[in-house]
Formats: structure tokens, C-alpha cells, sequence
């Protein structure tokens, strides 16, 4: 196994309720020893930097930016400087300091923006993520406001079908104790400071819920994935851009029966 070097510093197992769509605690159930690794915060931001930088846009250049134009150096011995000038003019064109010349150092295509990381490495560091969502603490220190008795919240996955109204599911939040944080991230998000604001990026959001559901198209998906800082995602997506979003673990997050299983059986698979 990929872990088994590190079997020896588990923690003690980790026991938390299982509730029902109603609210009420039905059951207890013993997280699975993915839940009770070592917070590595060096393997989460190896890992998360690879993750986020996986996405950029490569950006260059056009090659001919800049050099359209019809300027040429005179040469020596007319007592100017020998920069190409447009014909018929003195102005200076073709060259980085020009106005409107081209660019000193401009970005390329090529650059190497992928910060790449091995296969273990980033299957411990979800692991170690994953692990982080167990540690109420740790969840605390990163801002998430909750009053659940313990962490994740685990949910019998008939929530699924039996929610489709997001009024019930932020009933059903609340219940849980976990809305509050969707209050703080409603009361957090702000104006971007900066150009952004006419690209596509008008606002900045913190980060609330992850919710860990079967079926991301189901009515309870669909019912919670607009409310502020909230992320729905499958077990077999889940990644650490989810689970320590700024290479900060201990997100607050919410998992269903069904998809509890689903994760041990994943990384049961990878760590073969």
C-alpha cells in the first residue's frame, strides 16, 4: 500500500453521528481510516499548486506584435541614435521603449506553468486533506462558523430524494447546524478590488460547504449548488482544490452515506 509507512501515526478512530433528512441523529458510524491520517500541510500545497496550476490558460503573445511597421535605422554618421524610425518621421518605432512597440519580455507559450507532482504524493495529499475535515479545530481556524456536535456531517443519502426545494434544504442546514456558515459567506462577499470587476469576476466569495453527494444533477444537488460559497462535487472528483481551497485544509464539508463508501473505495484502489 501507498500509506503504509504512515499506518503507524493514525489517529484513534473517529466516531460521528449519521442524520436523517429530518435533522435527527438515526446512527453512529466509524470513519474510515482515510479520515485518520496525519494532516501533512506540505503534501496539501504540493499538491494544491499542481491542481490549480493544471488550469491556466497558456498565454503568449502574437509574434508580430509590434513589428508592423515600416520603420528602419538610418545607420551612423547622421548624428541620431540608430533606432529603426518610421519613414518620412523622426519617431521610433520597432523596439521595446517605443510607443507602441512591442513588449520587453512578454509571456510564452511555452513556459512551464504546471507545477507537476507525483501520483502518490498527490493521492497522500488528498488523503491528508480528507483527514483534515475530521479535526473540529482545525475547521474553526479556518473560519468556518458551525454548531454540528462533530465533523463531517455525515447524512443518510435519502436526502437525496427527499429534498428538492432549497428552502427545505437550508431548513434542513439549519437543523444540522452548519447555515450559519452560508450566512458568513453571504456576509463576506465583496466587491473585487481592481480590474476584475469587468471581467467576469465582479465579486469574491468565501468558501462555505463542500458537499460530497452521489449525484450531482439529484434535487438536493441542484437545491444547494447557488447558495454563497457552497461546492457539490462527486467522491470520485473530490480533489484538494475542494477539500483546502488555498492550500488551507479543514474545509467544513458535508458527505452522504453513499458517498462515504465511495471514497473509501477509491482510495482503497489507488492505494493498491
Amino acid at each position: 500500500m501507498i500509506y503504509s509507512s504512515l499506518i503507524l501515526y493514525l489517529r484513534d478512530p473517529i466516531t460521528v453521528p449519521v442524520h436523517a433528512p429530518d435533522g435527527s441523529q438515526v446512527d453512529s458510524i466509524m470513519l474510515p481510516d482515510i479520515f485518520r491520517f496525519p494532516v501533512r500541510m506540505d503534501l496539501i500545497r504540493r499538491v494544491f499548486l499542481s491542481e490549480f496550476t493544471a488550469r491556466l490558460q497558456p498565454k503568449g503573445r502574437d509574434p508580430m506584435a509590434g513589428k508592423r511597421t515600416t520603420a528602419e535605422s538610418l545607420g551612423i554618421g547622421y548624428g541620431v541614435a540608430r533606432v529603426p524610425r518610421v519613414k518620412g518621421s523622426r519617431r521610433a518605432a520597432f523596439i521595446h521603449s517605443a510607443k507602441g512597440g512591442m513588449a520587453a519580455f512578454p509571456p510564452r507559450v511555452d513556459a512551464r506553468i504546471w507545477e507537476k507532482v507525483n501520483r502518490k504524493e498527490r493521492i497522500l495529499g488528498t488523503i491528508s486533506a480528507l483527514s483534515a475535515t475530521a479535526i473540529a479545530d482545525l475547521v474553526r481556524s479556518r473560519g468556518h462558523r458551525f454548531s454540528a456536535p462533530a465533523v463531517p456531517v455525515i447524512v443518510e443519502s435519502q436526502v437525496l430524494t427527499s429534498i428538492f426545494k432549497t428552502r427545505d434544504s437550508t431548513e434542513l442546514l439549519g437543523k444540522l447546524g452548519l447555515y450559519e456558515d452560508v450566512e458568513r459567506a453571504r456576509e463576506g462577499t465583496r466587491w473585487r478590488a481592481g480590474k476584475g470587476k469587468r471581467r467576469g469576476r465582479r465579486y469574491k466569495e468565501p468558501k462555505s460547504i463542500l458537499f460530497i453527494l452521489e449525484d450531482v444533477n439529484s434535487p438536493f444537488a441542484r437545491s444547494v449548488r447557488n447558495l454563497p460559497g457552497v461546492d457539490v462535487t462527486l467522491p470520485s472528483l473530490v480533489s484538494v482544490l475542494h477539500l483546502a481551497p488555498g492550500a488551507h485544509p479543514g474545509r467544513l464539508t458535508f458527505i452522504t452515506t453513499g458517498a462515504l463508501k465511495a471514497l473509501e473505495e477509491r482510495f482503497k484502489v489507488a492505494s493498491l
